[in-house]
């Protein structure tokens, strides 16, 4: 009777023991799975994500390339808009010239404050 008492703990114990060790296997089994699927995924990853950074930096090149035609023709803009009033300047400096040689000067009313700032400083 011992000996059937000894041989049914035995039993359960290896029971136990196998349940344990069939969940700590299938634990590692699954956390092994997972690092494959995860290292498997990683490249695929790693080139979603250069793609992304590159399409991104596409743009912004883009983007940049844009501005700096903008800021190419607004340059040649001023550029053209200034050399129209120098010319502008010269201009009337050679009338106002010609006004005063007559003795018909232009009042002091007719020159605008800038204009004669400019006629006076030459900036």
């Amino acid at each position: 009777m011992i000996g059937s008492v000894l041989g049914a703990l035995a039993l359960l114990g290896s029971g136990l023991f196998a349940a344990r060790a069939t969940r700590v296997a299938a634990r590692t089994t699954a956390e092994a799975q997972r690092a494959a699927a995860q290292a498997a995924a990683e490249p695929a990853q790693r080139q979603a994500d250069l793609a992304a950074f590159r399409e991104i930096r596409e743009g912004l090149d883009r983007r940049i390339e844009q501005q700096d035609q903008k800021i190419e023709e607004q340059t040649q803009r001023i550029d053209t808009l200034s050399a129209l009033v120098r010319a502008y300047s010269w201009t009337a400096e050679k009338l106002i010239g010609r006004m005063r040689a007559q003795g018909n000067g232009p009042e002091p009313g007719d020159i605008h404050d800038l204009v004669r700032e400019h006629m006076r400083t030459g900036v």
